[in-house]
């Protein structure tokens, strides 16, 4: 008896489930074939999708902590406006030091430069000792010559002799070492020299230095790289970033859009630039004009093997739809992203848009006469 009672009241409860879910089914059919369009042409396809826009993250180039920030969520931002600053204490020591780095590599520029000035000066001098001791050994030679000649005129005796020779030899000597100190001073002009170039070398190395910090400094100031609204605060003041850590989520609502997909039979007739209208399904009321920005070119939910026309018409291609950018700035304030709707695209350019996909818009204060004052 149990049994059978039990088996009676299974099925009851399956009856019911049965019916409550053909309630449902019935509901979402009605639903659905009030929803869908109705009446249009076979030159106008259609497909459900999302109102997108184009995501932008501001985040850290290096780590650091999050001095301050700027904006707040829906706040609409213009290319470069700062919207967040990072704490610069360690860079700020960091740029000091290279900046006494420059500072004393320029230095050792300016002593090296005057070395050399010094050196050159030391040439000029060694050169006319070299001139002076070349003079007095010319000079020796001669006098060598004629103490010669009288001594073989027997005019002076030969001690004479003696005398000019050891004059003559003191002469060359005093020129070789003048000689020598001209050839020391070059070789000191050689060394400064390569000096000068080692200074220009940490110059340069240190200019560099001092432009990785200021780099390091600028990307402390986040701005916006264009103009949008912010959509998430990815972090508050005080908080210590990691490098590449986001900040701040824009959204672009000057580049919206909508993808949706398309069966390859209608896929395949669209065209980039194609007329497009959208209808939200939060104001049904409105239809705003759009173009085909990109078709795919490969297929997706593709079976394995296509081979019979059944088959084919499971293959779908993505479609985008952009709205023109002055519209979007016309109605920046209502611009929202993530809203389903329908995209209905022409695939034969001279076809009408029927009168329910005609462009309707809402009315802006600013369209509106101005009352006089």
């Amino acid at each position: 008896m149990t049994n059978s009672t039990d088996s009676r009241t299974s099925l009851r409860r399956k009856v019911v489930i049965g019916a409550i879910l053909a309630t449902l089914a019935g509901a979402a059919f009605l639903a659905w074939n009030r929803l869908k369009p109705q009446g249009l042409p076979a030159s106008i396809a259609s497909g459900n999708g999302r109102i997108e826009a184009t995501d932008i993250d501001v985040a850290t180039r290096s780590s650091g902590r999050l001095k301050e920030l700027l904006v707040k969520e829906g706040d609409d931002v213009t290319e470069g406006q700062v919207i967040a600053r990072m704490d610069t204490a360690t860079l700020d020591a960091d740029l000091q030091r290279a900046q006494a780095q420059l500072k004393q590599a320029e230095n050792s520029k300016t002593t090296a430069a005057a070395v050399l000035a010094q050196r050159e000066q030391a040439v000029n001098t060694a050169s006319a000792v070299v001139a002076q001791r070349q003079a007095e050994v010319n000079l020796a030679t001669k006098q060598l010559q004629r103490t010669q000649e009288l001594i073989n005129k027997g005019f002076v005796s030969p001690q004479k002799l003696d005398e000019a020779q050891a004059q003559l030899a003191g002469a060359k000597a005093g020129l070789s070492a003048a000689q020598s100190q001209v050839a020391e001073a070059r070789s000191a002009i050689v060394a400064t020299k390569s000096q000068l170039v080692e200074a220009d070398s940490v110059i340069a190395t240190a200019q560099a230095s001092l432009a990785r910090v200021q780099a390091d400094l600028n990307d402390t100031v986040l701005r916006a790289p264009r103009a949008g609204r912010v959509q998430v605060l990815a972090a508050q003041a005080g908080e210590v970033l990691g490098a590449g850590g986001r900040v701040v989520s824009l959204v672009d609502v000057g580049d919206v859009y909508m993808t949706f997909f398309l069966p390859e039979t209608a896929a395949g007739r669209v065209a980039i630039g194609s007329d497009v209208r959208l209808v939200l399904d939060a104001a049904p009321q409105y239809v705003i004009p759009a173009k085909v920005s990109f078709v795919a070119s490969v297929a997706q939910f593709t079976p394995k093997t296509v081979e019979t026309t059944a088959e084919r018409q499971k293959l779908v291609f993505k479609v985008r739809a952009q709205i023109d950018r002055a519209l979007l700035e016309r109605y920046r304030q209502q611009v929202k992203t993530g809203m389903p709707g329908m995209a209905y695209v022409r695939v034969q350019p001279d076809t009408p848009w029927p009168d329910k996909l005609a462009t309707a818009l809402p009315v802006q204060a600013y369209d509106k006469p101005s009352s006089a004052p």
